[in-house]
């Protein structure tokens, strides 16, 4: 949903006779929604099953995407997008609660991973779509439908599948009473990293196409790269994550995503962007999912709150990230939103190196051996 955004957002200003910062802010709408959805995750999960949760869920995904059809302005446009984002907070919660109940600490990381790794086919499929069909003049809302199908093959799957029990976790009064400092770092990360790599990618296209000449299929074609670069490392880390463990790979990935961000706003070149953007988009290593797996490890068992609050420092970054870029760049450019970007990564960088240093000093009893 949020890959093509970077894309669409011309189009739609044109079709809608707005400037492209009011479009783009209308976007919150979606984020604010999956901030939402994270919110609710908090507690959602011990009132009703997991399966039965789901089915509701992807069944309003799907008649709102269908909505966009029909749609003939940003306000019911809007509406949609924040039912879109409130069903899409509580399902990617209820997925990653899936997996961590369902995998031990060692595998955990590697499973996340391989989510991971359709997370970026999405993003690569719906970049690739979105820019064939603005090079043609298609309708905005084109990709979007695409997701719509995608929607109800995931409602086939899910009334197939068995899911695990979240509705008798632990009672404990103050469920964030026994959390370390070490998840506290981690959330605030994960705030930083969906900040600051949305902020690159809704901004990175039109950068390209306003600063450097670059025709909308060429800046289309980067966010694709980019999606590209993280399907690779998915790939790649889903095995090396068994051999090296999540703590060198937190660190590893912190440090690259910060140095391979900095290169997309210094060379003032359209030729050399797209290595640039797949090159980021591998260094990325999965951060995200690596950062929750490494989170997970810092308490006995994983609880639905502390998965559900995890996805929650993401997924306010992720809300608030069309809200404070619009802003930053109508008092500024689209030059330095990309520049605000790898601030976001040097401060991530320092907080989850931080975090490695005391959870190598101060283990939790159950952590991965190779962790």
């Amino acid at each position: 949903m949020l890959a093509p955004i970077g894309i669409i957002a011309g189009p739609m200003a044109a079709l809608f006779d707005q400037p492209i910062t009011d479009v783009v802010a209308r976007f919150s709408w979606l984020t604010l929604g999956n901030l939402a959805g994270a919110v609710l995750a908090l507690f959602m999960f011990d009132w009703i099953l997991l399966k039965r949760l789901m089915l509701i869920l992807y069944s309003v995904i799907l008649i709102s995407l269908l909505s966009f059809n029909i749609s003939t302005d940003l306000t019911a446009i809007g509406l949609a997008l924040g039912l879109v984002g409130l069903c899409s907070g509580l399902g990617l919660a209820g997925a990653a609660l899936t997996i961590s109940k369902s995998y031990d600490t060692e595998k955990r990381a590697s499973m996340l991973v391989i989510t991971d790794s359709f997370f970026s086919v999405a993003g690569i499929l719906c970049g690739a779509l979105a820019t064939w069909f603005i090079a043609r003049e298609f309708f905005w809302a084109s990709t979007y439908q695409f997701v719509a199908a995608v929607s109800i093959v995931v409602l086939i799957l899910v009334s197939i599948s068995e899911f695990p029990s979240t509705t008798s976790e632990t009672k404990e009064t103050s469920p964030t009473a026994k959390w370390p400092l070490t998840v506290w770092l981690c959330l605030t990360a994960l705030f930083l990293y969906t900040l600051g790599q949305y902020s690159m990618l809704w901004w990175l296209p039109n950068y390209a196409e306003t600063k450097l000449g670059a025709t909308p299929e060429q800046a289309g074609n980067l966010v694709g790269l980019f999606w590209q670069g993280m399907f690779a490392a998915a790939i790649f880390v889903s095995w090396w994550v068994l051999k090296v463990g999540v703590r060198r790979l937190v660190i590893i990935a912190s440090v690259g995503t910060t140095l391979f961000s900095i290169p997309l706003w210094v060379y003032g070149d359209i030729k050399a962007l797209p290595i640039l953007a797949f090159l980021w988009g591998f260094a990325n290593l999965s951060m995200l999912k690596m950062t929750l797996s490494f989170a997970t490890q810092m308490v006995e068992i994983p609880t639905p709150r502390l998965v559900s609050a995890l996805l929650l420092g993401a997924t306010i970054g992720t809300g608030l990230s069309p809200i404070i870029t619009s802003q930053i760049v109508a008092a500024t450019d689209n030059y330095f939103i990309l520049q605000f970007s790898t601030i976001c990564y040097v401060a991530l960088a320092v907080l989850l190196i931080t975090a490695t240093r005391i959870f190598k000093l101060k283990r939790p009893a159950v952590s991965s051996p190779s962790g």
